[in-house]
């Protein structure tokens, strides 16, 4: 994990994980049905459903579109894999797309990705707009047709089409 300064990467080597997305992207993307891993307390709905921590939404059964903005660190990727294997959805994950879980779960899983201009500033638990950015750039991931289409007229990035929505290159008609 990198340590940028001023980043909420350095909150994460003890304080806390607990980043809220913030609210104008879920108005931007939403509804959504499911959120699996959704803070305690959560001052504004990320999805109809919500579970917590306590709730171990890596154990329990997803279901609908699902909004996920997964614990950031070592367990990010065992998250993403679970909405690659879902299929419909939407995560929220720094663009380290060197990583392994991003070659695994995202390069050959997902339908499109939009890299998000500029640094995103998360939200505390309280709700409170963290004064510093997150000190590494965001990626939303998109899994299905739908939450690929939701990126198109999400918030303001560069759109990267990479699974079964990929138009066919234009010279020779064959898949990207």
């Amino acid at each position: 994990m990198s340590r940028g300064v001023g980043g909420h990467q350095r909150a994460y080597r003890g304080f806390t994980d607990d980043w809220l997305t913030p609210p104008e992207i879920i108005a931007a993307l939403g509804p959504f049905d499911l959120d699996p891993c959704a803070s305690e307390p959560m001052p504004w709905p990320t999805a109809s459903t919500m579970w917590t921590k306590a709730d171990d939404g890596l154990a329990r059964e997803w279901f609908g579109r699902v909004w996920l903005n997964p614990p950031y660190g070592p367990e990010t990727g065992r998250w993403l894999k679970r909405l690659a294997d879902h299929g419909t959805g939407t995560a929220l994950i720094f663009a380290r797309t060197e990583t392994a879980m991003f070659h695994d779960h995202v390069w050959q899983r997902a339908t499109a990705v939009l890299f998000l201009r500029g640094r995103l500033h998360f939200h505390y638990p309280s709700g409170e707009r963290a004064s510093f950015n997150a000190g590494a750039p965001s990626v939303l991931v998109a899994y299905g047709a739908r939450d690929a289409q939701a990126l198109r007229a999400g918030p303001k990035g560069k759109i990267v089409t990479i699974g079964e929505a990929a138009s066919p290159h234009p010279l020779t008609g064959a898949p990207r």
